[in-house]
C-alpha cells in the first residue's frame, strides 16, 4: 500500500441550507477516513441501464462477466435510486450532490430551444472544483449532456480533461451527430473520431488511466452512451447472441449485444486499472451505477419491478449500482446491501474517500461507512423525485414521486391523480392505496408541495 495514508475527509456536519421559508439540515458523514487516504477515483455511469440487465441482477439471457466480477469483488446495492428517470437531471444530481431541478436540470438538456427542459445553474458547484483543491486531476470521458457551450461544458464546469461527447443521444454510434451536429470534443478541440462510440470512450478511459503519474491521484468520471436508443452494438455481437440464445427475439438480442459489448469495455477498463495498480500504483475506488431504468420499448428488462425509463415506478428509478476497491481491501468483496442511497449520495461520498472539503450546501449524503461494511443510520426522512417534459404527454409540467419509509406517493402522469403505494407489501406498485389511506396521503402531499416550491425559486430555462 505504497501510497495509502491515514486522512480525513474534512465534511461539514451541521450545514443549513435556506430557500425561500424552507430550511434543510444539510448531514454528512463524520466517520473517519482510516487508511484510504486520496485513493484515484472512477465513476462508471452508464445510460438506460435496466434494473435486471445485468447477469448478476438476475438477467437469463445476457452475459457481464465484468459487471460480475466488479460486483463480486465489492459491495452491489438491491435498493439503490436514479435522481429521476431520464438522462441529464441524474447526471447533475451526480456532479452536484444536489436534487437536479435546486440546480436548474429538471428535465432533459437539449440542442433546441423549445425542447429544452434544463439549464445548468452558474452558481452550481460541481465535483472537479471541489476534487481540485484536495490535489485531484479530474477528466470526463464519454457523455457530459449538461450543456452544449460556454459556460455550460465540462472544461468551464471544472474538469482538467474532456475527451467526449457533448449532447444528449447520438443518431449514430458510428458517425457520433445528433441532429447533423458534431459535438465530440477532445478538451476544447472538436474532434470526428471514427468508430463506435463504446470503444471509442474504453479506448479513451484507457489512455487516460495509462497517462497518469502515481504522484498525484485521479478522479475519472467514466459515461457510456450506451446502452441508450439507437440500439446499435456491432453486428459480431449480436450474432454471438442470437448463436448463443435459441429463441430470443430480434429486438432484445440487439440490445443484449449493445450491454455485452459494452460490459466488454468496462471489462478492459477495469484490467488496465488493475495492472496499474499491481504495478504500485495507487490504490483505486470504481464506482457503478446507472443514470435511470431501461427503456421498455427497446426490450430492456427492469425485473420484477413496474414500467422503465421515463416513470417514475420503481423501474424507472432502481438501478444496478456496485462498487469496488483496487490495490486495497478497503471495500470488502461479496457484500451485498438493501442500504437505500440515490444517485446524489454519490457526491459526498467520492469527496470522502478523496478528503475534499464540502463548504456549500448539498442534499446529497455520504455512504462511505456502508461501503466499507458499517452501520449506517437512513440518509434522509422523505425521496423526491422530478422530471420536468414537453410535448403533449407532458406539456412542459412535471412527474413526481416522494418516498417516506415504505409509503410511495406519485404522479406518473401531470394529467392523473396521485396514487399511493405501500412498497414493503406491493413492490410492483399493482394497489393505489390513495382513498384507503388519507392521513399517509395528505402527509405525503404536503412534502411534495414545499419541495416542488423550493425547486421553483431555481430557474431552468436559459438566460
Amino acid at each position: 500500500m505504497r501510497y495509502l495514508r491515514r486522512a480525513s475527509c474534512v465534511v461539514l456536519s451541521a450545514l443549513t441550507f435556506l430557500l425561500g421559508d424552507a430550511v434543510f439540515p444539510v448531514r454528512l458523514s463524520s466517520v473517519s477516513a482510516a487508511e484510504y487516504g486520496r485513493p484515484n477515483i472512477v465513476m462508471i455511469l452508464v445510460d438506460d441501464l435496466g434494473y435486471g440487465d445485468l447477469r448478476y441482477m438476475g438477467a437469463p439471457d445476457l452475459k457481464s462477466p465484468s459487471l460480475d466480477t466488479l460486483a463480486a469483488r465489492g459491495i452491489k446495492f438491491s435498493n439503490f435510486y436514479a435522481n429521476c428517470p431520464v438522462c441529464s437531471p441524474t447526471r447533475a444530481a451526480l456532479l452536484t450532490g444536489r436534487y437536479q431541478a435546486l440546480v436548474g436540470v429538471p428535465g432533459v438538456v437539449r440542442t433546441h430551444a423549445e425542447n429544452n427542459w434544463g439549464y445548468l445553474s452558474e452558481s452550481a458547484t460541481l465535483l472537479p472544483l471541489v476534487l481540485k483543491p484536495a490535489g485531484y486531476h479530474t477528466a470526463i470521458i464519454g457523455k457530459w449532456h449538461l450543456g452544449l457551450d460556454s459556460p455550460n461544458t465540462p472544461m468551464d464546469r471544472g474538469f482538467d480533461h474532456l475527451h467526449g461527447f457533448l449532447g444528449d443521444m447520438m443518431d449514430d454510434y458510428y458517425n457520433h451527430r445528433r441532429h447533423g451536429i458534431n459535438y465530440m470534443y477532445h478538451d476544447r478541440t472538436e474532434i470526428d473520431p471514427k468508430g463506435h462510440a463504446t470503444d471509442l470512450f474504453t479506448q479513451w478511459a484507457i489512455d487516460y488511466v495509462t497517462s497518469r503519474e502515481a504522484d498525484q491521484p485521479y478522479f475519472m468520471y467514466l459515461a457510456y452512451n450506451a446502452p441508450h436508443t439507437p440500439i446499435q452494438p456491432p453486428p459480431e455481437w449480436i450474432a454471438k447472441v442470437k448463436a448463443r440464445e435459441s429463441g430470443i427475439t430480434d429486438q432484445r438480442a440487439s440490445l443484449v449485444a449493445l450491454i455485452e459489448h459494452m460490459d466488454d469495455g468496462i471489462g478492459k477498463v477495469l484490467s488496465t486499472i488493475e495492472q496499474r495498480t499491481e504495478a504500485g500504483g495507487r490504490p483505486t475506488i470504481v464506482l457503478f451505477s446507472s443514470d435511470n431504468g431501461g427503456q421498455i420499448e427497446v426490450g430492456a428488462n427492469n425485473g420484477p419491478l413496474r414500467d422503465g425509463k421515463q416513470s417514475v415506478y420503481q423501474g424507472g428509478l432502481k438501478v444496478p449500482t456496485c462498487a469496488a476497491s483496487y490495490g486495497s481491501e478497503l471495500i470488502k468483496a461479496g457484500s451485498s446491501t438493501s442500504f437505500q442511497a440515490m444517485t446524489m449520495d454519490l457526491f459526498p461520498t467520492i469527496c470522502e474517500f478523496a478528503g475534499a472539503t464540502i463548504d456549500h450546501p448539498i442534499e446529497g449524503r455520504s455512504i462511505v461507512p456502508t461501503l466499507l461494511g458499517k452501520k449506517q443510520d437512513k440518509l434522509r426522512d422523505h425521496w423526491f423525485f422530478t422530471r420536468r417534459e414537453g410535448g403533449t404527454r407532458y406539456q412542459g409540467k412535471t412527474i413526481d414521486a416522494v418516498i417516506r419509509g415504505p409509503w410511495k406517493l406519485l404522479q406518473n402522469s401531470p394529467f392523473e391523480p396521485l396514487e399511493l403505494y405501500n412498497l414493503d407489501t406491493d413492490p410492483k406498485e399493482t394497489t393505489d392505496l390513495a382513498q384507503k389511506n388519507r392521513g399517509i396521503f395528505n402527509e405525503l402531499s404536503v412534502e411534495l408541495h414545499k419541495q416542488l416550491q423550493r425547486e421553483g425559486a431555481v430557474p431552468w430555462q436559459k438566460p
